[in-house]
């Protein structure tokens, strides 16, 4: 159980475990973003659905303590139809997950994690007003999408920036989202028998790294500057697509 060299090396742990580290610190501070730089690094080095699977137990339990303050200011009335639509939707990008070729897998990832760069990058807004069956739709595109690639933050993160409602108040709702949405996609992920001896080697190391980026990430939220959040993480968002290409194979691994 604990002889983690089994099945990693230990140089491919110590670079996820450093890219971890550096998805906490952005998850920690804006709510979301983790997976755009996690998953596709750790896709090029690991086993997709062991690196999807591993990264949704870790957004879903060390993240649990942000949840508590979230839900007494987040906007319930958008967010239950989108945790709604994802937890149904989730079943069809686990499956997709489960059933397809590891390079078609990556190429995918790789796909829509630069796609969905783009759209936040574009300063695209949905400037209608958000209705429940608009939050459905937005949810079941994320759902579709966390199931593939645990990358699902994007569309909503769009979506719940083009209100009026304060900075803190988003972010609650992509923390609320991702608690909530995360138990469905437990159950699809158990269901496909992504949950594996490798993911529980992987998580020793992982929790720690993980954690302690979330915690330094959520304590830097009250004082930093957006903007300049804005260009690091889509930065280190666009590096890690970009050195995760399966064209680059022969040069970087």
């Amino acid at each position: 159980m604990f002889d983690l060299f089994s099945a990693f090396s230990s140089n491919t742990l110590l670079l996820l475990c450093a890219v971890l580290f550096v998805s906490g610190c952005v998850r920690g501070f804006a709510g979301f973003g983790a997976g755009m730089i996690f998953m596709p690094v750790a896709t090029s080095l690991i086993y997709p659905p062991t690196a999807a699977a591993s990264f949704l137990f870790l957004d879903f339990a060390i993240t649990m303590p942000l949840v508590v303050r979230a839900v007494r200011i987040c906007d319930w009335n958008t967010v239950l139809p989108a945790v709604l639509a994802s937890v149904i939707f989730v079943h069809a990008g686990a499956w997709f997950l489960a059933h397809s070729d590891v390079l078609v897998l990556r190429w995918v990832i790789f796909g829509i994690v630069t796609g969905l760069l783009l759209l936040l990058i574009s300063g695209w807004r949905y400037h209608s007003k958000p209705t429940r069956p608009v939050s459905f739709g937005v949810g079941a595109i994320a759902g579709s999408l966390g199931g593939i690639s645990q990358v699902a933050g994007p569309p909503v993160v769009a979506f719940w920036l083009s209100s009026a409602k304060e900075p803190a108040i988003v972010r609650a709702n992509l923390i609320v989202f991702f608690a909530l949405a995360g138990i469905g996609s437990t159950f699809a992920y158990w269901l496909n028998g992504f949950f594996t001896l490798e993911v529980a080697h992987f998580l020793v190391p992982a929790i720690p790294s993980y954690a302690i980026g979330l915690f330094l990430g959520s304590k830097g939220f009250v004082r930093a500057d957006p903007k300049l959040y804005r260009v690091i993480a889509y930065t280190l968002i666009a590096l890690a697509a970009i050195t995760s290409m399966p064209a680059l194979d022969d040069w970087l691994r």
